[in-house]
């Protein structure tokens, strides 16, 4: 992959509509704009052509924007395309761009561009790609900040306090023989401190991060007849699942989404737990227990006019306080108020999915678990993802293993290579550490024309 060529791709999504916008990106993109243009293009001006083929022939009416370097998206000579949202106009302007002598751009390859021009660092490449699969409100605000750079700003904070940690314990290492003070050991611990504290609070931010990112999954799950398929429905809005006063109607499981206070929530509707299921039932029930195991929420719904349900040990061990809401549904056949349950460490709520009686406390109910993982509650808050937490938690378990070496009094030495693997993995997260590997796979996750 070479950054001397000129790349171009859609940048918009294939198919009809109403613009499709094509980009172009490096050394010959100037060129590309005065043969387009007929001119020397204006930098951020956007301009009208007639673009015709090397033969003449007219492609497309099109409105034209060149950046120049390095105040480009990529860092580069940028020259950006809107013709109309035709696949064949398009196509026929890429293929009169690559006989012009561009190459098509690989997944991600403008994004990279940007990353190796200083445009922006690797957290906020990923930020791009957040930004794009975003599913709900909260993800989004969380990849816009991190796309302008909070989270590297917070990794530079912790490596300034680094450095000043690796500087102490080097001191004594490199000039031993210096009219230096003597070696405070308290000093370096509450240095090496003072950056693990706030590492500790962002790797806890992974956790709601991945519910961001990737939606909350969230289980139905009951006895049969309970109201599952009812509840589903009703937490949608409409009629998504079948639903049957016969028992075991739902044999599989349907996942549908829907955004509940500005987050994802992939509720998933699933078979009856039937204590006396035939072969396909037992199939299901089987698929019912693996889903729930792995959900990030569970809702049991439990019908309110009969007594509580037996459940299977597996199930029955998943479900606690953090991770599940005990629903009493059909609460308009049942007395007043919640019966009592064996799991009084869930949450409860009574609710009638067929008329909508207590749907709010049970979307209350639902954001108060999601929130939970939330550990900063103001309006600034900041996620990791999986890479981010992986290199920090390599780094706070180096300044553990120095801590341990400090109280111990083992060798500046020692304690420094510690120190120094911790500083190398807080720069992995913004790419200040060269792995091309790691590159070409975070990159090959983007969209073509990103």
């Amino acid at each position: 992959m070479s950054t001397a060529e000129t790349i171009a791709a859609l940048a918009t999504p294939s198919g009809e509509s109403a613009i499709a916008l094509i980009r172009v990106s490096g050394p010959g993109a100037l060129a590309l704009a005065v043969e387009v243009l007929g001119v020397a293009p204006t930098p951020r001006h956007a301009a009208r052509a007639d673009l015709r083929a090397r033969d003449g022939v007219l492609l497309d009416d099109v409105v034209a924007t060149f950046f120049p370097e390095p105040n480009s998206y990529t860092g580069e000579d940028v020259l950006e395309i809107s013709g109309h949202g035709n696949p064949m106009i398009a196509r026929r302007i890429l293929d009169d761009l690559f006989a012009r002598g561009c190459r098509p751009a690989e997944p991600g390859e403008f994004t990279r561009r940007a990353f190796l021009n200083g445009r922006m660092d690797l957290s906020q490449a990923e930020a791009v790609m957040d930004l794009i699969r975003a599913r709900g409100d909260r993800a989004i605000e969380a990849a816009n900040r991190q796309l302008r750079g909070a989270l590297g700003r917070k990794v530079a904070e912790l490596t300034d306090a680094l450095l000043g940690a690796i500087a102490r314990a080097e001191a004594y290492i490199d000039f031993p023989e210096e009219d230096l003070p003597h070696e405070d050991r308290r000093a370096l611990r509450v240095s090496i401190e003072a950056v693990l504290r706030p590492l500790l609070s962002l790797l806890a931010t992974g956790r709601y991060g991945e519910l961001l990112r990737a939606g909350v999954r969230t289980v139905l799950a009951g006895e049969t007849n309970a109201g599952k398929s009812s509840l589903l429905n009703r937490l949608l809005g409409w009629e998504r699942a079948i639903v049957s006063p016969s028992p075991g109607t739902t044999r599989d499981f349907l996942e549908e989404p829907r955004i509940l206070g500005g987050h994802c929530i992939r509720l998933i509707d699933t078979a009856g737990l039937n204590p006396l299921p035939d072969e396909i039932e037992a199939m299901g029930i089987a698929r019912t227990i693996e889903l729930a195991v792995a959900a990030d929420l569970v809702l049991l719904v439990v019908d309110s006019t009969l007594p509580f349900p037996a459940l299977n040990e597996p199930l029955r061990a998943a479900l606690h306080r953090g991770n599940a809401i005990l629903v009493w549904n059909k609460s308009d056949l049942a007395g007043p108020g919640a019966p009592p349950a064996p799991l009084d460490l869930l949450r409860s709520v009574s609710v009638c999915a067929i008329d909508g009686t207590g749907m709010p406390d049970l979307e209350a109910a639902v954001l108060a678990v999601v929130e939970s993982h939330r550990m900063d509650p103001g309006p600034e808050f900041i996620v990791v993802n999986a890479r981010h937490a992986h290199d920090l938690g390599v780094c706070r378990d180096s300044l553990q293993v120095a801590l341990a070496k400090l109280e111990t009094g083992q060798a500046d030495e020692l304690l420094a290579a510690d120190l120094r693997v911790a500083l190398d993995a807080l720069g992995r997260i913004g790419g200040k550490v060269d792995n091309e590997r790691m590159l070409d796979k975070l990159f090959a996750e983007f969209c073509i024309g990103k």
